[in-house]
């Protein structure tokens, strides 16, 4: 969502010199009517002049609170104009529906306004998106909106109730990622414990939620819940549908004695993260290539004589780990160090 930056400066103090100028009582014409100040804000380049009350009557709304009691702080403040610019991130027509809000309760989303851009301008000016509050011709665009809030709305209780448990799990474990697989809540895992799967499916986590299920059954579901969880700081996301073994069907012989299980496979949502913050470096375990203390062939002939215990003039080699050896550069590819030769 692109972020909108609302500038507010200035004062009414002109205003209420010329009122005083002109020998009218504040709040009054000349003809005894009510005078309403209006303000003009500036949108996308276009100037909408607005009773401010229009906006205090929605105080829990951004430009209510903007115009409500904390003008009086200068928390608001105009141009040298007397304007108050709302920046770049808002267009004038979406702002147009937008006033249609806050003078009748409802904004009527014309053809050709984008209602993606519609909600993401209610969430930043704190408007409550919902069917009683937007009237739309494209019914398949509002609904699209609307299901994208209530997924991640409904994610947030999933994430909170079974995902987090899950990883707290795999970190408590001294892992730093997590495979999550979720089972409906009427499916049945009955492995044979002398054959078992051999995909490594043991080191998963199980969740049994028909609802987290059914909720992953849409692509555009899966997407709310990546972007949330890239929100939360996680990494290496992948949510998706994978086959896990349920129950085993059979067992082939081979020639030679050896067995081949065939396990009943079930399309199940999974999700994969991380929270690595060392991802980027080796992941095998790297020793530390130190001087060897000990001895490495006794049965090298010590030089000076007598009972020193002077060895041979080349110091041992360093340990190297078999690891480093295997993952190092070829022999070949080693720099060539020169050495003088008396």
């Amino acid at each position: 969502m692109t972020t909108t930056v609302i500038i507010f400066k200035g004062n009414f103090d002109k205003v209420k010199r010329r009122r005083k100028m002109s020998g009218l009582k504040e709040g009054r014409t000349d003809l005894g009517t009510v005078h309403r100040e209006r303000v003009t804000l500036v949108v996308d380049g276009s100037h909408f002049a607005v009773d401010p009350a229009t906006f205090t009557a929605h105080p829990n709304t951004m430009l209510g609170r903007m115009f409500g009691p904390a003008r009086q702080h200068n928390f608001t403040r105009p141009n040298g104009k007397g304007e108050y610019e709302l920046t770049e991130g808002i267009s004038a027509s979406i702002f147009q529906v937008i006033l249609n809000f806050y003078q009748t309760g409802v904004m009527r989303c014309p053809d050709g306004v984008s209602v993606s851009e519609l909600r993401e301008a209610c969430d930043y000016l704190c408007i409550n998106f919902s069917a009683s509050t937007v009237k739309c011709r494209d019914l398949s665009a509002l609904l699209h909106e609307l299901s994208n809030y209530g997924a991640r709305r409904q994610f947030e209780g999933f994430l909170e109730e079974l995902v987090v448990p899950a990883m707290v799990s795999c970190a408590q474990g001294g892992e730093r990622e997590c495979h999550i697989v979720v089972l409906a809540d009427d499916d049945i895992v009955d492995w044979d414990e002398e054959h078992p799967p051999p995909m490594g499916e043991e080191y998963s986590q199980i969740l049994y939620s028909s609802k987290l299920y059914r909720f992953f059954k849409y692509i555009e579901n899966r997407d709310v819940a990546k972007t949330l969880l890239k929100e939360r700081g996680l990494k290496n996301i992948r949510i998706g549908i994978e086959g896990y073994p349920t129950y085993k069907e059979k067992v082939k012989r081979r020639p030679g004695g050896r067995s081949e299980v065939i396990y009943n496979y079930v399309q199940r949502p999974f999700i994969q993260l991380s929270w690595e913050k060392e991802e980027g470096k080796s992941r095998h375990v790297d020793f530390q290539c130190v001087r060897s203390k000990s001895v490495p062939n006794l049965a090298v002939p010590g030089e000076g004589g007598g009972g020193g215990a002077a060895w041979g003039g080349t110091m041992p080699s360093p340990q190297v780990d078999e690891l480093d050896r295997l993952n190092g550069p070829a022999p070949s590819q080693l720099p060539q160090t020169a050495t003088n030769e008396s």
